[in-house]
């Protein structure tokens, strides 16, 4: 029997682990804009994750991150992102592989992603951005509220569960 190379499942996450990669990338070149700020849950037992010691044993299977307010040095790597933000007016340096994502959401817009990771999933690269426009001047993201377990549940997150056989 023929493998299948037609695995919807795989497509889409990759389609929508891109949207999160471009997200990223355009708030670390350009910030912001406007009410826009950005959860993202991710699995802390990923063992390429990197969090302070103290981090990982409040929140030893997933933690979500909130970018809005301080934020500082957001880079985007090809398989990971790496982020400073303040905790409790501490400032740590977070890496976390873009894999280990699980959710990310901007409630400002209502929009919110639901993510599943096999083991075999191929991170998309970061979008160059050369095409974009305007740059937005605003370089704000993260607040003092990171260490808060936040829901990123509503109805518009979207989820594979759906289409998926029972």
């Amino acid at each position: 029997m023929a493998k299948d190379i037609l695995n919807y499942e795989k497509m889409v996450e990759r389609a929508l682990r891109s949207v999160v990669v471009e997200a990223l990338s355009q708030v670390a070149e350009f910030g912001l804009p406007g009410t826009h700020h950005l959860y993202i849950t991710f699995a802390t037992d990923n063992a390429d994750v990197e969090i302070p010691d103290h981090m990982r044993e409040k929140f030893p299977e997933e933690m979500t991150i909130v970018l809005q307010h301080q934020f500082w040095d957001l880079i985007v790597e090809e398989e990971r992102f790496l982020v400073t933000l303040s905790f409790n007016d501490v400032q740590e340096r977070l890496i976390v592989p873009l894999g280990a994502v699980k959710a990310f959401a901007d409630p400002s817009v209502n929009f919110g992603l639901q993510l599943k990771f096999d083991g075999e999933l191929e991170v998309p690269s970061p979008i160059s951005l050369d095409d974009v426009d305007e740059p937005k001047k605003s370089k704000t993201a993260t607040s003092d509220e990171p260490l808060e377990a936040t829901s990123t549940q509503n109805e518009n997150v979207v989820t594979l569960d759906a289409f998926r056989n029972k």
